[in-house]
């Protein structure tokens, strides 16, 4: 869980976080994931890229409100992965938006994708509770 911020630009005229803005937050809480859990990564030769992103807009947020978000892995190929995210309201607990990714894991030497590195599989199934 990440605690998120809402900045004065996030909201729109109508007093709402703009649904463009969710994207931001679920990058934002991507790069905690992975600062949190595969630590050590070389990111001068690897790079994590999103080959399909899709969400859902469940609920407003305003301003004022207490939001976070949820990052987990939910399946772990050879080569890609499934990121489900959620944006929620830390009072109420009120799922405000979902988004699922499917990333692949990229080679910048190579310039091609490349395997799941034993090492984080191991540390992403620890931490999520995969087998």
């Amino acid at each position: 869980m990440l605690p998120l911020q809402i900045r004065f630009n996030d909201v729109d005229k109508f007093g709402h976080v703009n649904n463009t803005v969710y994207f931001q937050f679920y990058d934002t809480a991507k790069t905690d994931y992975f600062a949190s859990v595969c630590t050590g990564v070389d990111w001068e030769q690897q790079a994590i890229v999103v080959v399909k992103i899709e969400a859902e807009f469940l609920g407003q947020v305003k301003t004022g409100c207490d939001i976070a978000c949820r990052t987990r892995i939910t399946r772990i190929g050879r080569t890609s992965f499934e990121l489900d995210q959620e944006v929620y309201d830390t009072d109420t607990f009120e799922v405000k938006s979902r988004c699922r990714s499917v990333m692949v894991l990229y080679d910048l030497i190579h310039q091609r994708s490349m395997p799941f590195p034993e090492t984080w599989r191991q540390a992403i199934c620890q931490y999520d509770g995969l087998e």
